[in-house]
């Protein structure tokens, strides 16, 4: 056996990835864009209970990941009004868990927040330096969590998305292609603003972030980011994540239905009979921000990325049959 090559194997492995979170919407997508760069672990509810931080704790140190991809969280905006409890342990507990776990082993904490974490009182889109000012306790929790993650480890990764819409799970494009189905009318706000973001962009996008920090910090050798990286510069921090341009849930209920008709759906309700109603006509337990608009300038600078328009990615969803 050549001695060089015996080496050279003995020094490298596949960087182990664990995703949090698989079954839901973004979590599938990302089971997809991450398998290719590694050895992805991801658990089952039934495999691991994330309320049961002591087992948690102990199946990351056995995994050993060189990255923790977090698409898990607390999402019911509604019953967090009722549950502020549950919210902030998914929320906020988890990644802070998380955060300091990974800071232990000098890994890499990928983590999603939302654009709840602002009040929405702003005519411009947000940028990651502003004031967070959340409305309800989804926000607050999830506010929460970023403050932690930010105290707890350096290495991490946080992004903001707003509006997210994929083929599987609880979202409002499924919701409304479901009511077109069986409802000839139906009344929707058009007084907030916000892009709609596809869970296959937010995963597609997450995979070529991790795809550039592996280029750089290789933790796949024995070598520690230390020893082999002392001079290296990666962007860590807080990026907002959507998809381009704007609208209102009012026209995009009527963007989806439009394009449901002309894919060939048999519908109950046409796009001209969707009601546009303002926020005030339809209380929820949960206060919702008007101006959810996020900037994405610094994630595409900083990663050369180009972030399609929000039709691309509700076009895309619609051809594969969702």
């Amino acid at each position: 056996m050549n001695p060089s090559h015996s080496t050279t194997e003995s020094r490298f492995r596949l960087p182990t990835i664990l995703l949090l979170g698989g079954s839901g919407q973004l979590g599938f997508e990302l089971k997809r864009t991450l398998a290719p760069m590694g050895q992805v672990k991801s658990p089952t509810r039934a495999e691991l209970d994330l309320s049961d931080f002591h087992r948690l704790i102990q199946y990351i140190r056995n995994v050993q990941p060189d990255a923790i991809v977090n698409a898990a969280a607390y999402t019911a905006v509604d019953q967090a009004e009722r549950e502020p409890q549950q919210a902030d342990a998914l929320n906020h507990l988890l990644p802070k868990l998380l955060a300091e776990e990974t800071q232990r082993t000098k890994a890499l904490l990928i983590h999603y927040s939302t654009d709840y974490v602002f009040d929405g009182t702003q005519t411009e889109p947000y940028i990651e330096e502003h004031q967070t000012n959340p409305l309800n306790q989804y926000g607050i929790s999830k506010r929460a969590g970023e403050m932690a993650i930010a105290d707890a480890n350096p290495h991490h990764l946080i992004l903001r998305t707003s509006w997210v819409v994929g083929a599987y799970g609880h979202n409002f494009m499924r919701t409304i292609l479901k009511l077109a189905a069986s409802r000839s009318e139906l009344k929707v706000v058009g007084d907030q603003v916000g892009a709609p973001t596809s869970a296959p962009l937010i995963a597609d996008t997450t995979a070529h972030i991790l795809r550039q920090y592996l280029s750089v910090y290789r933790p796949y050798t024995k070598a520690t980011i230390s020893e082999q990286n002392k001079n290296a510069d990666f962007p860590f921090g807080l990026y907002h994540l959507t998809a381009g341009g704007a609208t209102n849930w009012h026209a995009f209920a009527t963007y989806i239905v439009q394009l449901a008709q002309e894919s060939g759906r048999n519908l109950m309700l046409g796009p001209g009979n969707i009601q546009r109603i303002t926020t005030a006509e339809y209380p929820t337990p949960a206060t919702r921000p008007r101006n959810s608009l996020l900037n994405t300038t610094r994630l595409r600078n900083n990663f050369n990325l180009h972030l399609p328009d929000w039709q691309e990615g509700i076009n895309y969803l619609m051809k594969i049959g969702l």
